[in-house]
């Protein structure tokens, strides 16, 4: 089972290697260094996100690096919205009249949102449950709604699909 050693001096070797390699390891578990530990925990993903900053006291502290965060998120939305596929979409529903379609519906979400917004923000109970129910209730009915109508939809176009053939 053992792996058999030529002298008592390897064995003190390999037994103060394994010392310093378990105290080191406990150094990791105990957060000594955050920055460290989160890094061996992910891996390294966690590197480009957090910085090491010294304090007027003389004590390092390990903080979280905002500005790569939104360059990253902000490079992912934009990504998002520019890429060829995207604005493909976009013009092909502009080109089958789509676009003013999606238009309205994007006025009348800013429009409904802006105004339970006013709502929730108000100093009136009354108000401020219907704020409240107009961003809680109401995409949920909504929901419900189409997909209510969208069954009904189905079952009159099959129905009418059966009375032709």
């Amino acid at each position: 089972m053992g792996r058999k050693y030529d002298s008592l001096e390897e064995l003190r070797r390999k037994k103060n290697l394994l010392r310093t390699e378990i105290s080191d390891l406990e150094g990791l578990l105990t957060f000594k260094n955050t920055k460290e530990s989160l890094s061996a925990f992910t891996n390294g993903l966690t590197d480009q996100y957090l910085k090491d900053v010294k304090e007027p006291d003389g004590e390092e502290k390990t903080v979280i690096r905002k500005d790569v965060i939104a360059k990253q998120f902000t490079s992912q939305l934009k990504g998002m919205f520019l890429n060829k596929d995207a604005a493909m979409g976009i013009a092909n529903s502009a080109f089958n009249g789509n676009a003013i379609d999606g238009i309205v519906k994007l006025a009348v979400t800013g429009i409904v949102a802006s105004y339970a917004k006013k709502n929730f923000k108000s100093s009136n109970w009354k108000k401020k449950v219907l704020g409240a129910v107009i961003i809680y209730l109401v995409p949920s009915a909504l929901k419900f709604l189409r997909k209510r109508l969208e069954n009904y939809q189905r079952s009159k176009s099959l129905s009418s699909m059966e009375q032709l053939i």
